[in-house]
């Protein structure tokens, strides 16, 4: 094996690249897929004791029941960056908690894909003993996020917040380019795989 121990890998991509479906179909290869969006939905699920502090940093009835009104701080931290990164302060120690617990749940032969889209952005590279990056034209991403209702302003708009091609490339171990069907991208990620785990 090109790695020895828990394998740690980083996955990242562009919004529309197709990334998730990458590490579904490393899944079905045998990796451990831990999603750092999901996780960071999981920190600010029901009666999580994080709300308390989302409303005392965001404003009152952000949170009703015990849930939070994502959609709501959505709104407020979106086009705001101080806001964001202060959002980020609070769910990502939570995140990084989670995830630290899962890994240390595992044996010392698995081999652990971390989906994490913000992993350039973040300067994230050195906590992994690889980086995967997926690419894709930018057309086929714009398509992609239509299809799944979201409008080409706004894809434009978060794409604008996210690391160039050019910036994911240079710090990737291996690259996979998505921008042909399932298949193509199915032996992409299983020639990947494969030297991963050779």
């Amino acid at each position: 094996m090109l790695y020895c121990g828990l394998v740690y890998i980083g996955l990242t991509g562009g919004i529309g690249s197709g990334k998730s479906t990458a590490a579904k179909i490393f899944m079905d290869l045998g990796a451990v897929v831990i999603d750092a969006d999901e996780q960071a939905r999981a920190a600010l699920g029901s009666n999580s004791p994080l709300l308390p502090q989302i409303e005392l940093a965001f404003g009152p009835g952000l949170v009703v029941s015990g849930e939070l009104d994502r959609q709501a701080l959505a709104a407020k931290v979106f086009s705001d960056d101080e806001l964001r990164v202060k959002l980020e302060s609070l769910v990502h120690p939570e995140v990084a908690r989670r995830v630290s617990a899962i890994r240390s749940s595992l044996s010392d032969d698995a081999v652990v894909i971390y989906d994490v889209p913000l992993l350039v952005e973040k300067r994230l590279e050195s906590q992994f003993d690889a980086v995967i990056v997926v690419h894709s034209p930018l057309e086929l991403r714009l398509e992609r996020l239509e299809s799944r209702g979201v409008s080409r302003d706004d894809a434009t708009a978060r794409m604008g917040h996210q690391a160039s091609d050019v910036e994911r490339a240079a710090l990737a171990t291996y690259e996979i380019n998505n921008d042909g069907d399932l298949e193509d991208l199915r032996l992409q990620c299983e020639t990947v795989w494969n030297a991963i785990t050779a």
